[in-house]
């Protein structure tokens, strides 16, 4: 069994896989999430940081048990998932008018900075609906949360301290590999902490696979499009 974790990044997608079966660790760049369809070897589970189900309005319960769960600063991580309706936007201004006409609010610069990476996954996750008990959403932070023991990380992934708090975690795991991935990052075209999240999330991967992973909530819902609004690390 393959089991994949993926985190986004500038140039697309930064992919690390692992079979279950030679423990053997591997990482690519996809440029777009379809590249998951072509791939030799489709991972039987793939944890990706990006929202999946989207409401038609108001909040996800998933983003703010994560929220809860991580406390601040940390909480500050999950971003609300944008409502369904502002995928059309072909704009903020747009995107800002559609959902002030549904929830009298305007979109925060934060979302709508993620709705072009939640519209690919989102085409290629309906377009595909084998692949959909596949594909499954997951958040970093909510990974090491688990990862540590049910304590969220001291310091933010964007400082020294906060990669090397994330980098011991993974290398108990991991071992060297961690290493040897970062060592290759600039051909991943990824930062530091793209690498970093994406080992996080295929730890999430490996414990969705094995039926021992959290869910955030506890009793997920599905979107209009029967898409599920749910976190697992």
């Amino acid at each position: 069994m393959i089991v994949m974790g993926i985190d986004g990044c500038r140039a697309g997608w930064v992919a690390v896989s692992q079979d279950l079966t030679t423990d053997l660790v591997s990482w690519q760049l996809l440029n777009r999430i379809d590249g998951l369809a072509s791939l030799l070897s489709v991972p039987s589970v793939v944890a990706l940081d990006i929202p999946i189900g989207l409401p038609e309005r108001g909040a996800r319960a998933c983003d703010v048990a994560a929220r809860r769960l991580l406390g601040q600063p940390r909480g500050s991580s999950v971003f609300p998932a944008p409502i369904r309706p502002v995928l059309d936007a072909g704009s903020y201004a747009e995107a800002c008018e559609i959902r002030f006409a549904v929830e009298g609010k305007k979109m925060s610069r934060q979302a709508w900075g993620i709705v072009p990476k939640i519209r690919e996954v989102d085409g290629f996750l309906r377009g595909n609906p084998a692949l959909q008990p596949t594909v499954h959403e997951a958040h970093p932070e909510v990974s090491f949360y688990c990862l540590a023991g049910g304590r969220p990380m001291e310091h933010s992934k964007r400082t020294l301290a906060g990669r090397l708090e994330r980098r011991s975690l993974l290398a108990n795991v991991f071992g060297n590999v961690v290493d040897e991935a970062l060592l290759q990052r600039r051909s991943l075209q990824s930062q530091e902490d793209d690498v970093l999240d994406a080992f996080a999330l295929l730890w999430s991967a490996r414990r969705i696979a094995a039926s021992v992973c959290m869910s955030l909530p506890a009793s997920p819902t599905a979107d209009p499009c029967g898409l599920p609004m749910q976190i697992l690390a």
